[in-house]
This record gives structure tokens, sequence and C-alpha cells, in this order.
């Protein structure tokens, strides 16, 4: 459509100077004395047009002239920065080879091509279409790459120039991606170097969108944990697993194991409380840390009775028939509460009563079913259910603990025979 406009417009500019020159009969005379001349007003028209002509493409041609040393230097320009970009892409394909000399003479020779380069651009000027910005962010990616092959050299001297000199070229506000990917890759060195307080002090230093990536959540989770900080550890773990970081089997064990070492820092029984309050709600449903966290208590001379309070959280799941616990945590968590026996009330005794009409063929819950009727003092109910679970139970300590449990029962009866009976089968087991 554009070109049938342009057509229509071209025959009427020519029908129009046709109608104007076919008509037109009027003369110039041009008086230059002792001379005349006289021309048709159609002639000095075509006249005056080549030469407008003429002087505008001689006026272009001295313009073009003039331009040739600028467009030489621009063309120098262009090539030097063509060489620099190979340079660069020449380091960081060294680099994932495994070739880090040749990838640090490599970034080395794209940082000299960017020196050449900014000087020839400082002639050029703005029509050269280079960008300051990115010419830092280039200058500060190839010190990076110098100091990445530096450290996979352990060579820590240069390493450390490079990264300082990558840092003041990405100072600026439009390169800011690049300085929060050199401070993480200057955190991931330094726990490479195990230095987990330096990775901390990069981490902190990380805006606080740039904090909570996953990337840098994974390396402050590491550097807490070589540091030995267990509770910074364990929160940046949950926030791992708000991100979906883990999968959820790798996140529970990742939880799991955190937890149980901070439960291994408390030293008295309040310390203990302070941790297990620390803990989520989730957390504290685990049967382990449950199981756990008792124990440690009882082992503390804590009171019993929080012991099997927090044993109280995980005993649905445990006393499950068909749950995945395997039989050594439910062994754990029969002697974890055992041990918080002492000051049973009947609420429990119901509970534990409870489960063995449920499972009445199970030796572990007959067990602490006997233990706790000893506790009572039920003596006679606690000889029928020790009896019964010594024959069939499996695990070596609950065994032996059962056998010395007859021969104290034994004892108090004063029946010699039956004493020594159980204590040489304790002794067995």
């Amino acid at each position: 459509m554009r070109a049938a406009l342009w057509l229509v417009a071209l025959f009427g500019v020519a029908v129009a100077g046709a109608l104007l020159a076919g008509n037109n009969h009027a003369v110039v005379t041009l008086f230059w004395p002792p001379h005349r001349v006289d021309l048709s007003f159609n002639l000095l028209l075509l006249v005056l047009l080549a030469a407008f002509a003429l002087l505008h493409f001689a006026l272009k041609a001295l313009s073009v002239v003039a331009s040739l040393p600028r467009q030489a230097r621009r063309w120098r320009a262009q090539q030097k920065e063509r060489a620099m970009y190979a340079a660069l892409m020449d380091a960081l394909a060294h680099l994932l080879a495994g070739r880090f000399i040749r990838a640090s003479r490599s970034a080395e020779n794209a940082l000299l091509q960017e020196k050449n380069m900014s000087e020839l651009i400082a002639d050029v000027g703005a029509d050269s279409g280079h960008q300051p910005a990115r010419s830092q962010q280039l200058r500060s990616l190839a010190h990076l790459l110098v100091a990445e092959s530096a450290q996979s050299l352990q060579n820590r001297g240069v390493r450390d120039q490079h990264l300082q000199q990558a840092l003041e070229g990405a100072g600026n506000r439009t390169v800011l991606e690049t300085q929060e990917g050199i401070q993480l890759r200057a955190a991931r060195w330094a726990l490479e170097d195990r230095e987990p307080r330096v990775a901390m002090e990069w981490l902190s230093q990380l805006p606080q969108g740039a904090g909570r990536r996953t990337l840098a959540l994974r390396m402050r989770l590491k550097a807490a944990r070589l540091a030995g900080q267990t509770s910074e550890a364990l929160e940046t773990a949950r926030l791992l697993v708000k991100h979906r970081a883990f999968s959820p089997s790798a996140a529970q064990s990742i939880i799991r194991g955190l937890a149980l070492e901070l439960l291994n820092t408390a030293h008295d029984p309040e310390q203990m409380r302070q941790v297990w309050l620390s803990l989520d709600e989730a957390e504290r449903a685990m049967p382990e840390l449950a199981v756990h966290a008792a124990s440690r208590l009882m082992v503390l001379k804590g009171d019993a009775s929080v012991a099997r309070h927090w044993l109280a959280g995980a005993w649905d799941v445990v006393m499950k028939p068909r749950s995945d616990l395997s039989d050594t945590l439910r062994v754990k968590f029969i002697l974890a509460l055992e041990d918080s026996l002492e000051s049973i009330d009947a609420v429990w005794l119901a509970r534990i009563e409870a489960v063995l009409q449920a499972r009445p063929g199970d030796a572990n819950f007959e067990y602490l079913a006997g233990t706790a009727c000893l506790k009572r003092q039920l003596w006679g109910k606690a000889q029928q259910l020790l009896s019964h679970a010594v024959i069939t139970l499996e695990d070596v300590v609950l065994r032996r603990k059962a056998w010395l449990a007859l021969a104290a029962l034994a004892e108090q009866r004063g029946d010699d025979a039956a004493t020594q009976k159980a204590y040489r089968q304790a002794a067995q087991a």
C-alpha cells in the first residue's frame, strides 16, 4: 500500500513538472558587462538544482573524509572489544575444563584488552556505543575469573588481590547483581578453606533479599554447622525447607539431626527446657527428638513429669502398630519412659494398660507395663507381666533389665533359688 501511494505521488510530481515546464516561456537575462546571457527559466532551474546537488554531495564527501580518523579509531575499539569478549569466553571455558593457569592468563588478557579499549573510547566518544557500566561489569567478571583460578591453585595472595579489584569495579548500582555474585563466591571460597567465620561475614554483607536466596541459605547452613552454631543452622534449615530446597525425607533428616545436636548442647534441666521450647511444634512431635530430649533430661536429673509430658506428644505415633518407626526407636522410647516412671500417675498407668490390651502379644509393651506396675508397687501383676515378657523379648537391654527386675522381686519374696536364676539369666543376657 505504501509503495502504491509513493507511485501515485511520483506521477503527480511528474505531471505538475510537465505542466509547469511545458507552458513556461519565461526568459532570464544575466548581464555581465560587456556580455549579456539569455537563459530560459526552465534551464536556470535545472542549473540551480544541479549546483545544489553538487554542493551537497561535495560537503558530504568532505565530512566523510574528515571523519575517517574517527571511524578508524572506532573500528579499532570494536576489534579490541571483540578480542576482549573472546578472551573472557576462553577464560570461562578453560576454567570449566579445569585448566586454571590458562583461564587466569585468558582473563588477564581480557583485562589488558579492556584497558586498551578504554583509552580508545576516550577519543571515540559517545558514538562508539560503549556502555561504561557494562565495561565495569566485564572488568569485575574478569577479575573474578582470575580469583577463581587462583583459589583452585591455592594462591590466596593473587585471589585476594583480584577479589578486591572485582569488588571495586562492581561498586556501581547498575552492576549490583555482579557484586552480590562476587560476595557469594568469596563466601564459598571461605567454606572451601574451612573458615566459617569469614564465610558468615561475607554472607552478612549481602542485601536482605540476596541473603534469603537458596544458594546463600545453603552456604549459611554449612557455615553455621562448621562454626558450631547449631541454633543458627537450625533456623537456616527451616528457611530452606520453606523454600523447598530439600526433598521431604532429606528435610526431615536434616532438621532432626540439627535438633538433636541442639539438644545435646543443654547442660542442665533449665537449658534443656529452653531448647525444647525453641523447637517447632512439628519438631517436638518427632519421636526421635522426644525420646532424646526425655532421656537427656533424666540424665540431667530433671523433672520426670516434664519428661513424660514431652514423650506424650509422640505416644500416639509410637503406639501405631503399622507406623514406619523402627523397633530400635520403640525400645528407646520405652527406656526413656521407664526412666521417668518413678512418679507415674494413674493417667499414665491407664494409658499403658490400654495399649497392652490392644497389643497383648507385644513383649516390649508387656515389659513397660510390668515396669510401671513395679513402680506402683503392684508386685503380683509386675511379676506376671515381666515373667511373660522375658520369654519373647528380643532386645538385649530390655531382656537383661527384665531379669534384673524379676531378681529383685524374687529377692523381696525371699526366694533365693529364683533370685539366683534371674541374676544368672541377666548375666547371660
